[in-house]
């Protein structure tokens, strides 16, 4: 089983769909995400507990910002499970992105398995003040 492909569909906490294909089994989780925004850049706060950097792949094409992380057991090597809440599994989300952001300066960084990812605004699409102009 641990090459067949399974195919389910996940519902946000916002009530949209996300269709998810897999290799692996396990459940799929959708990571809840914070955006905030300034005169610079669009900040993205997702929470993945249990993803590690090595485990965790950010990718974007053709606009679309792909999220996909693998949370690991976090017992030792000599521990057995006795009980467990949370299931090791993949986290996926996904955004499409608008031509304001500078997709070659984006930023990404991890801690304590929150990732956070700065994409910054484009030139154009960055707040000014247009000087009036006296004659």
């Amino acid at each position: 089983m641990a090459n067949e492909k399974t195919h389910e569909i996940q519902t946000t906490e916002g009530g949209s769909q996300v269709d998810i294909e897999q290799t692996k089994s396990g459940p799929v989780y959708v990571p809840a995400v914070d955006i905030f925004e300034d005169g610079q850049a669009i900040t993205l706060v997702a929470d993945m507990p249990g993803v590690c950097p090595d485990n965790l792949r950010i990718d974007l094409h053709e606009g679309t910002l792909n999220l996909t992380g693998r949370a690991d057991a976090a017992q030792g090597e000599a521990e057995v499970d006795i009980f467990r809440e949370y299931q090791p599994g993949q986290f996926c989300r996904q955004f499409s992105l608008s031509d304001s952001i500078d997709q070659d300066k984006i930023e990404a960084g991890m801690t304590d398995g929150v990732l956070r990812l700065v994409l910054p605004k484009a030139e154009a699409q960055k707040p000014r003040q247009i000087k009036v102009k006296t004659k």
